[in-house]
């Protein structure tokens, strides 16, 4: 097999598909084979937006008012709760920004200005656009032409118009701060520049108004509550002093001194009890010691009375010493009972005095803690009273006096010039737009694209070289295409053949192919033409050359040779004709033709066979070149069949409409027959699309650089 022995060089492998690097010089050049789709895009924006800006749009004039707040409260009496002013911090900036946009305000607008009857507010009063009215015709052609009776308007639907006025009004009213300020830009944008100088003034005026107006309730309100408080405390002050006053009528006069007086009393008649306690227990244990003693010397040192010492210092041998002891001592021991007895009266006594001091001393300090109760009541009651009283003097001063939190700084002014719409920034965005939208279809239309433009593409996805590139040759008829080579032989097509016979010589120098096999994918991608042009150039170079229909189902070439002759290759290989009976030469071509014929048996099974294999055998020893056009590839294996007996394999791809899809699979089929194309031929270029596509002038014959070499 020829094939197999052929250099490899000519197979790089197939592109990464999965490879997402992005190539911004292949993005930008996209982009720029793409410019006129570009410009037209970027055009069409600019004329819609100039449409937009100058003809449709309506113009809007804005106006600006400027307030601001005042942190410091210039009143008589410091009254925060009251009349307090802003403190300045952010919180307090942006709920005034909120006020300055509550519907509360923006109702207050559109009632002084009379917003509702403003058609610009009030949708209802506008002329119906022209799609409204082609709406209402079409409803008035199908329901009942009686009209329908006027519906009487309700609160409720005035209410509504109203609150669509005032929204209307707001989408039309921006409120800002200038950073680190108290000061806001109120802005109004209107159709009228004395609209929006009359709207943003007023909302200024009604804001500050409203402040004072808050003020003022506030103050009422706090008058009022003031009043009522003072009538409370006031009664709660007399029913305070008047218990205070009872209390003491039906309670003796007590002190804080006289309870003292009391203490200091109970303190000594506690300590007077102490000292009798120990005077009756001593006298107890003497009276113990008399009564225990038994003889004269017990007696003697219990009695220790004098007298008692001196009689027994006498002896009582007497019997009248004796008895005088004995007088003696139950005479002292008759003063101890007595003593005895005096000091336990004298107890009882102090201890009965003390309790009811004591009883005194807790009557008298619970009185105490219930009129010094009472009377701290009527004192805090008495301050209450005092101080709301002042507060009530001070609040009532207030009135009519308020003074708001704002003032305005700049009113608004009547603009003299639209400030929308903005027609050069309009058309600046429509063009970049416009940019963006070509530049996204010529993406799209290049991502969608599964043809080949150029050779540089079709070499990057198969991994084989491109050896020609054959412009799209100008003829109504197959048989034109001949015709117009032969009468044109420096056009561009001529020398496209050219280039592509010497590339195919050079393929391979060690042995130059003899044997030629020019395929496709499918049917119509100027493979024949290719066979039929490297026919006609290679017997210009006084080559013998023979040219082989292998389409023997189609056969194509009759349409170029109309009196070809019956009998074709079956025929010879089956041995009913000779070979020269079945060969045409025709007139101006210079290469012998073996074309096809209806036969029953199988094209494969003709070409597989060993007399296929004898015969090109024979043709090399005859033949300088043989060309075998064969069928498309993915259509019959007849091609993959015939390829094994050649010695280069051309594979044609029509510009701009083979499917990567079809290539592949034929690329494939190729390779799992180890079968290896010599080079791809890029055919039917056409230079007009070229050049639509931006390519013309860059590539090849085609190329705008010929003009001066080629015949047109």
């Amino acid at each position: 097999m020829h094939m197999m022995n052929q250099s490899q060089s000519n197979f790089s492998g197939p592109r990464d598909e999965d490879d997402d690097t992005i190539d911004l010089g292949a993005l930008i050049g996209t982009l720029w084979r793409g410019k006129l789709i570009i410009a037209a895009v970027t055009l069409i924006f600019m004329l819609l937006a100039g449409y937009y800006a100058y003809g449709v749009a309506v113009p809007t004039y804005r106006s600006t008012a400027v307030v601001v707040l005042d942190t410091k409260e210039d009143s008589i009496v410091d009254l925060q709760a009251v009349v307090g002013g802003f403190s300045g911090d952010s919180t307090e900036i942006n709920t005034e920004i909120e006020v300055l946009k509550s519907r509360g305000l923006a109702g207050k607008v559109v009632d002084r200005l009379n917003l509702i009857d403003d058609p610009e507010f009030n949708g209802r009063l506008r002329e119906p656009s022209m799609r409204r009215r082609v709406i209402s015709g079409i409803r008035s052609l199908l329901t009942s032409s009686t009209p329908s009776p006027e519906v009487p308007e309700t609160e409720l639907h005035r209410a509504k118009v109203r609150d669509s006025v005032i929204q209307s009004l707001l989408n039309k009213v921006s409120v800002s701060n200038i950073r680190q300020s108290l000061v806001f830009n109120v802005t109004a944008e209107t159709e009228s520049p004395v609209k929006s100088a009359q709207i943003a003034n007023t909302i200024v005026e009604l804001y500050i108004l409203n402040q004072i107006e808050v003020k003022f309730e506030a103050t009422e309100k706090a008058t009022e509550w003031l009043s009522n408080r003072v009538s409370e405390l006031q009664i709660e002050l007399e029913n305070a002093e008047k218990k205070v006053s009872e209390f003491t009528a039906r309670t003796q006069l007590v002190s804080i001194e006289g309870l003292q007086a009391l203490e200091r009393q109970i303190k000594e008649l506690r300590d007077r009890i102490d000292g009798a306690a120990l005077t009756r227990e001593a006298l107890q244990t003497r009276l113990a010691d008399l009564e225990a003693a038994q003889t004269p010397d017990e007696k003697l040192d219990a009695a220790q009375d004098a007298a008692l010492t001196r009689i027994f210092s006498n002896g009582l041998s007497s019997e009248t010493n004796q008895t005088a002891f004995d007088l003696r001592f139950d005479t002292v021991m008759t003063r101890v009972r007595a003593d005895l007895v005096r000091s336990t009266q004298q107890l009882e006594a102090l201890r009965n005095s003390e309790k009811e001091l004591g009883e005194q001393l807790a009557s008298q300090g619970q009185d105490l803690i219930e009129l010094q109760q009472l009377t701290r009541e009527s004192e805090a009651t008495r301050l209450l009273y005092e101080y709301f009283l002042t507060r009530l003097k001070e609040t009532s001063a207030q009135e009519g006096i308020q003074k708001a939190d704002s003032r305005m700084l700049s009113s608004s002014v009547v603009p003299n010039s639209p400030s929308a719409p903005k027609k050069s920034q309009i058309i600046a965005l429509a063009m970049i737009l416009g940019a963006m939208v070509g530049s996204g279809l010529v993406l799209l239309r290049e991502f969608r694209t599964r043809t080949f433009r150029t050779a540089n593409e079709l070499e990057q996805h198969t991994g084989y070289t491109v050896i020609g590139q054959i412009p799209l040759i100008p003829s109504r008829h197959r048989k034109d295409t001949l015709k117009y080579l032969s009468d044109k032989p420096t056009s561009a097509a001529a020398e496209a053949i050219r280039n592509l016979r010497t590339s195919l010589m050079l393929s391979n120098l060690d042995k130059k192919p003899q044997v030629i096999v020019s395929t496709s994918s499918i049917p119509g991608e100027g493979k024949t033409t290719v066979s039929l042009s490297l026919a006609k150039f290679l017997s210009g170079l006084g080559k013998s050359v023979l040219l082989v229909e292998g389409d023997i189902r189609r056969r194509t070439l009759n349409e170029y040779f109309p009196d070809m002759p019956r009998n074709g290759i079956a025929s010879v290989l089956n041995g009913d004709v000779k070979f020269a009976d079945a060969i045409h030469t025709p007139d101006g071509f210079g290469a012998d033709v073996l074309g096809g014929e209806k036969t029953n048996v199988n094209a494969a099974d003709i070409f597989s066979s060993d007399r296929f294999k004898s015969f090109i055998s024979e043709m090399r020893d005859q033949y300088d070149f043989i060309i075998i056009d064969t069928p498309p590839v993915l259509v019959v294996p007849d091609a993959r069949i015939i390829s094994q007996n050649a010695d280069a394999i051309l594979f044609s791809v029509k510009w701009d409409s083979t499917n990567k899809g079809l290539v592949e699979e034929s690329m494939r089929f190729f390779h799992n027959s180890n079968q290896r194309i010599t080079g791809l031929v890029l055919s039917q270029i056409d230079e007009k699309g070229m050049k639509r596509y931006g390519y013309g002038g860059e590539y090849g014959a085609y190329g705008a650089y010929g003009k001066g070499y080629y015949d047109s």
